[in-house]
Parts: C-alpha cells; sequence; structure tokens
C-alpha cells in the first residue's frame, strides 16, 4: 500500500490539472508561453503519475483496468473482472 499522503497528493494533482485545463489550452493556443509559465506547477498534466485505484501503486499499472499487477492478477483469479480468464495449455 501506498502512504495516504502520497495518495492525496495525487488526487489534489488531479484537481489542479482539471481546474486549469480550460486556461492551459487557451494559453497554448495563444502561444503565451509567459502566461503558462505564470501558471501552478501542478497543473501541467505531464507531472501526474498513474497508481493503482486500490493501492495506490505507482509500479506495474495496467491503463486499461487501472490497477496494479499484483491487484490485476489477484482479482482476476477471483473471477472478479469480467471478461477475464487465466490462460492455460
Amino acid at each position: 500500500m501506498a502512504k495516504e499522503s502520497m495518495k492525496a497528493r495525487e488526487r489534489k494533482r488531479a484537481k489542479t490539472v482539471a481546474k486549469y485545463a480550460e486556461k492551459r489550452k487557451a494559453l497554448k493556443e495563444a502561444g503565451d508561453y509567459d502566461g503558462l509559465q505564470k501558471l501552478p506547477r501542478n497543473a501541467s498534466p505531464v507531472r501526474m503519475h498513474n497508481r493503482c485505484k486500490l493501492t495506490g501503486r505507482p509500479k506495474g499499472y495496467m491503463r486499461t483496468f487501472g490497477l496494479s499487477r499484483v491487484m490485476f492478477r489477484e482479482m482476476a483469479n477471483k473471477g472478479l473482472i469480467p471478461g477475464v480468464k487465466k490462460a492455460s495449455w
């Protein structure tokens, strides 16, 4: 499990990115790079990091499911993810 502070930091970044999305887009189209520099650092979507929705694990993230590889495997083996089953040959 990730620290609660790390998960909270990512949620806060996501809110900031959403808040300034329109303003960033307008400034980029206008070519106003000085205006972009004055926005908060965390308003840039590049600074966001993908994390597992359940545990907050930053590594081994699977985009399609929004889970880390560890949680994906556990849930898939229990049959909790629709359309996913263990391969066997």
